[in-house]
């Protein structure tokens, strides 16, 4: 191969457009066809609409956004090029997260179903607003930082154990983890302590994930879809009212892509991580799913674990002078192969690569109804 065609071969993957498209015609495919060969199955719909809307909310909340001058402050010790998105709106979840919620809900409008949206809906809205203050507190303050950490868990815990009371006292929650081949973890109470825990972690791993341009859209797009896609496939055991809730997450996501892709027009801010991993947590905890959200999950989970591994080894390590050992160039993850030399544009559609390959291990391990 000459360098001419290694060149030409390296600039289409590059290119944030085009894998942006490729990605949403990936989970499109994934809805249609699971709507022509799985019964029951209405997936397409709530994708597409989500998609639309979020796309022309999107387009004309982004300008405003810039006009309120909701500019994301960099923080210093972070990649050198990233200084330059300095000033990119922020606070994009406004625009996002009320699009799939509202579709979302209205998946379903009588009986059980239509409440458990209603709550899956009304946690994933609590942490955006707990996002959208933290977003407010560091652009008034010109700093990275805006709520305390204690004080941002704090507030995710409070919302979790609203969310997790009503499921109680409603019996929503399978008191067992579902994992393949029909084995059941049996844990009884212990669910609702690893239900708070799971709120945390999947919400701040998806926050953290937020870190290149569409990196965070493009993986919870296809968590989303692989969630929803096996709860179709799990037959009497699925929830097609949840698939479909799912489905129109992550049309939403899609539609924010398309001004999230690089050299992204607008960034999600904590008002939509936050958000994204309560309404993973949300549809897991109520569809036995934790097992494959686990597993789809997998680069959310990796990006989490490389910031808890870096500082715990620091710490571990510090010697006289306050300096200890890092085990990456810095995390999270995304960030070491960044300062390897990996361009965000080839991080970026890898991640989503490997996220695709866990989608489709997680459908393999799916729970067996």
């Amino acid at each position: 191969m000459t360098a001419s065609s290694v060149g030409l071969q390296t600039k289409w993957w590059q290119q944030g457009s085009l894998t942006a498209i490729l990605l949403s015609l990936t989970v499109l495919a994934a809805g249609l066809a699971s709507d022509k060969w799985v019964a029951n199955s209405q997936l397409t719909l709530p994708l597409l609409i989500a998609f639309v809307s979020t796309l022309v909310v999107a387009a004309l909340g982004i300008p405003r956004l810039r006009a309120l001058k909701m500019g994301q402050v960099i923080r210093e010790e972070g990649p050198e090029g990233h200084q330059a998105k300095s000033g990119t709106p922020t606070m994009g979840g406004l625009l996002v997260v009320p699009v799939g919620a509202i579709v979302g809900c209205l998946i379903s409008l009588d009986g059980e179903s239509a409440n458990q949206l209603l709550a899956v809906a009304a946690v994933t809205l609590a942490y955006m607003v707990i996002g959208g203050f933290d977003d407010w507190r560091s652009l008034t303050r010109q700093t990275n930082t805006g709520l305390t950490p204690k004080g941002k868990l704090l507030l995710q815990a409070l919302a979790a154990a609203v969310f997790l009371g009503v499921a109680a006292s409603q019996g929503w929650i399978n008191q067992s983890i579902s994992l393949p081949q029909g084995i059941q973890i049996p844990l009884g109470p212990l669910i609702w302590p690893l239900g708070l825990f799971v709120f945390l972690a999947e919400s701040n791993a998806t926050n953290l994930t937020d870190g290149l341009d569409g990196l965070a859209s493009g993986c919870g797009a296809l968590v989303f879809t692989g969630l929803g896609l096996q709860l179709m496939l799990r037959g009497h055991s699925g929830d097609p009212a949840l698939a479909g809730f799912c489905l129109a997450m992550a049309g939403a996501w899609l539609g924010f892509l398309a001004h999230n892709r690089h050299p992204a027009r607008a960034f999600m801010g904590d008002t939509g991580s936050l958000a994204m991993g309560a309404a993973l947590t949300a549809v897991a905890l109520l569809s036995d799913s934790l097992w494959p959200l686990l597993v789809m999950g997998g680069v959310f989970l990796a990006e989490s674990l490389s910031v808890i591994i870096q500082v715990w080894v620091f710490k571990a390590t510090k010697n006289a002078d306050g300096v200890g050992r890092r085990v990456f160039r810095m995390a999270p993850l995304h960030h070491h192969f960044e300062l390897g030399g990996t361009s965000e544009r080839t991080v970026v559609p890898c991640f989503w690569l490997v996220t695709t390959g866990l989608v489709l291990l997680g459908l393999f391990l799916r729970p067996i109804s």
